[in-house]
């Protein structure tokens, strides 16, 4: 026992690693990542999209299936093929922002997030969901830019994934880290990656 440390905290302090080792990734984890344009890049080359940029930040192998374009009910009709034909250790959604531009009702973008988490957690217990902005042409202007609330409504309430708030929302706020008013650029995508893995180290992934 060390010197002045009683034992419980020693006791609390082993048990605080152990559970955070069981919920790190292994260093060259398959991490697939699910969504649209802005998973996909779209504004800036394949090699700076925020897949291969958090990829070389963890080491992780990150699959981009992002597409351009693509819904919530997509992305759910895409999930199970791409979960058939590869295991992966973690699956990253950020999916919704198609669903508003195009005026789907928040209550079926809702169902569809559930739905691909369940679908996500059946596969890994290693499951986060980026949020969204709500689209918004004078918000973004003035750079403030916030998560639309259907992401907190059923991920912050379900308990079953990781909420990754706020990391879109700050990068699309500034207009020097866009190549449009909805996509980021390169210095935009390597930003999502740098906040993305510093809350999923926060989260005790890596």
């Amino acid at each position: 026992m060390l010197a002045g440390v009683p034992a419980t905290a020693l006791l609390l302090s082993a048990c605080g690693k152990r559970k955070a080792s069981a919920n790190a990734l292994k260093p060259d984890a398959r991490v697939l990542a699910l969504g649209d344009s802005l998973t996909f890049g779209y504004g800036a080359s394949p090699e700076t999209a925020w897949p291969a940029k958090l990829g070389e930040l963890t080491g992780w192998q990150v699959e981009n299936a992002g597409v351009n374009g693509d819904t919530s009910a997509g992305a759910l009709e895409r999930l199970p093929a791409l979960l058939s034909a590869g295991s992966y250790d973690a699956i990253l959604i950020g999916i919704g922002g198609n669903d508003m531009l195009r005026g789907v009702s928040p209550a079926s973008t809702r169902e569809n997030l559930a739905a691909l988490i369940e679908q996500a957690r059946a596969h890994t217990s290693h499951v986060a969901v980026l949020a969204t902005p709500a689209p918004d042409a004078m918000r973004a202007v003035v750079g403030s830019l916030s998560d639309a609330p259907f992401y907190e409504e059923v991920v912050g309430k379900s308990g079953q994934a990781l909420l990754v708030a706020g990391v879109y929302s700050s990068v699309l706020s500034d207009a020097a880290l866009r190549s449009d008013r909805i996509h980021a650029n390169a210095k935009g995508y390597a930003k999502v990656a740098e906040q993305l893995a510093e809350q999923l180290k926060a989260a005790g992934w890596r």
